[in-house]
């Protein structure tokens, strides 16, 4: 008999992942909505958080990304576990034995050649295995910072990270989380933000957690994606949003403090004009290759729901 898990917990750590932020984006779930949208998944704090809120029940879903890496891994969460779990086990075991060397092991000699592979593939997602999708989560929960970045070749390049005993395969969590994705009506995705939201409509939610536009010259949070974000996709979202608003769509959208990100919403007319508003949350950085940036910084929420009564 499998141990029971009833609440969900992400399963990746990921560069702008949401889950310290959970109690002031909670502020702004709508009270009734549609469908739900979630198109830069991630490591999926928001999707986990509404699930376990019991706020996605009988309601369709739509995750997507333009990641292959992580819809592969969910969907082999969701269609294969056992053996996902299998492959787990293992890692953890010759982790404990052999600590960095399997670490190196595993990223040079059988994830990076096998996910070449796979990105070669017509449909990588479809060609994402379990065993494939068991490293990522391997690799993620020893590597520095649990970063995700790749070089210009396109291999997988974060070093080995210094955990004591990190948690690697945790099965109640990986079973619960694979039985929220079977859900009827939760669908995945790669694809980009503008097409996932197509045909999001009047009274359907969408919450958009984008690569984040830097603070300065010397922050780079699009450097943990292959494409990168630059500021005409910034600009392109932008638009995007605003439509989605005149549309009646419930949008929520979380995003830096940059000058960029304060020009294109905080003080743009069109934005207010469409009903959305700017307001500005104190975060924490999770993922920083230095410590001392890792500290409370400003960040923008823009949204046409009305803030929650206490």
């Amino acid at each position: 008999m499998h141990d029971v898990c009833t609440e969900v917990r992400p399963i990746l750590k990921w560069a702008g992942g949401k889950r310290q932020l959970l109690p002031e984006l909670r502020n702004f779930y709508p009270a009734a909505f549609t469908r739900y949208f979630e198109p830069f998944l991630g490591s999926g704090a928001v999707f986990v958080d509404l699930h376990n809120a019991g706020l996605l029940e009988g309601r369709e879903v739509r995750l997507s990304d333009v990641n292959a890496d992580i819809i592969g891994c969910y969907r082999a969460v969701r269609d294969d576990t056992d053996e996902l779990i299998s492959a787990l086990r293992t890692h953890e075991w010759r982790y404990r034995s052999h600590g960095a060397a399997h670490f190196y092991d595993v990223r040079d000699r059988l994830f990076n050649p096998e996910r070449r592979n796979v990105h070669r593939a017509s449909d990588p997602v479809e060609a994402y295995t379990a065993q494939l999708a068991a490293m990522l989560i391997f690799l993620n929960r020893t590597g520095f910072n649990g970063l995700f970045r790749v070089n210009s070749r396109g291999d997988f390049n974060v070093p080995a990270g210094r955990h004591q005993r990190p948690t690697i395969c945790d099965e109640p969590n990986l079973r619960a989380l694979g039985k929220a994705l079977r859900r009827p009506g939760v669908t995945m995705r790669v694809c980009g933000f503008d097409r996932a939201l197509e045909d999001a409509g009047r009274d359907d939610f969408v919450y958009l957690d984008p690569p984040y536009a830097p603070l300065n010259g010397t922050s780079r949070f699009t450097s943990y994606t292959a494409a990168g974000f630059d500021a005409d996709q910034q600009k392109l979202l932008q638009r995007t949003v605003i439509d989605l608003a005149r549309r009646g769509t419930r949008v929520l959208l979380s995003n830096s403090a940059a000058p960029q990100i304060r020009a294109l919403y905080k003080t743009h007319r069109g934005v207010k004009m469409a009903g959305l508003r700017t307001t500005t949350v104190a975060a924490r950085r999770a993922i920083n290759s230095r410590a001392a940036a890792r500290g409370p910084i400003r960040e923008y929420l823009i949204t046409n729901v009305d803030r929650r009564a206490v």
